[in-house]
């Protein structure tokens, strides 16, 4: 079991009510990222896909944190997922992150087809990274399209992890670049 020691959370929540032009909807966006110490830092590991199984439990507390910071499942139509290893880590290892983290919102969020979107990068202190956001039951939707910068300014440090996770409630303000509607989504394969 590779120990991934939870250091540290934190939760940005944001309510856009105008963005220019008529009144509309308010817009909520929300992420969660947590620093952990990364076993595998300065270290060359071939197999590293058994070390996902242990964050498992990390995603769905994250998931859970958010989920109850954004006032409930209802209405959340957009997710995203991102990872930042420090100096002394790999690009590879912040790959740890797809499984525990997309499939921790899926199961909290119930219905939810499209494949979750993901960034990946290395910094050290006060990185941010941009968490991309998409609709969580097809991916060509335009209108949730977008991404929500994240970062901590103490970490990561050389031989940590940051984890995030992103979702959102309704399509950006003012949406207005054609395809594929919400209301349009087909619902069978995560696409359309």
């Amino acid at each position: 079991m590779a120990d991934f020691t939870l250091r540290k959370t934190m939760i940005f929540l944001e309510e856009t009510l105008h963005d220019g032009g008529p009144d509309a909807a308010p817009r909520q966006r929300g992420a969660i990222v947590a620093l952990v110490k990364n076993p595998f830092a300065g270290l060359y590991q071939q197999d590293l896909s058994g070390a996902m199984d242990d964050l498992k439990p990390l995603g769905l507390a994250m998931t859970d944190k958010l989920i109850a910071a954004m006032g409930g499942t209802d209405g959340i139509d957009g997710y995203g997922k991102a990872a930042m290893c420090g100096t002394d880590g790999e690009l590879e290892h912040t790959a740890l992150w797809h499984v525990p983290g997309g499939y921790a919102m899926r199961e909290r969020l119930g219905e939810a087809l499209a494949i979750v979107p993901s960034s990946m990068k290395q910094g050290g202190p006060g990185t941010r990274i941009d968490v991309p956001l998409g609709h969580i039951n097809a991916a060509y939707v335009r209108s949730h399209f977008d991404a929500m910068e994240v970062g901590l300014p103490e970490g990561p440090r050389a031989d940590e992890l940051l984890f995030a996770l992103a979702m959102s409630r309704g399509p950006r303000i003012h949406s207005r670049m054609g395809g594929l509607e919400v209301d349009q989504i087909s619902k069978f394969d995560g696409l359309r």
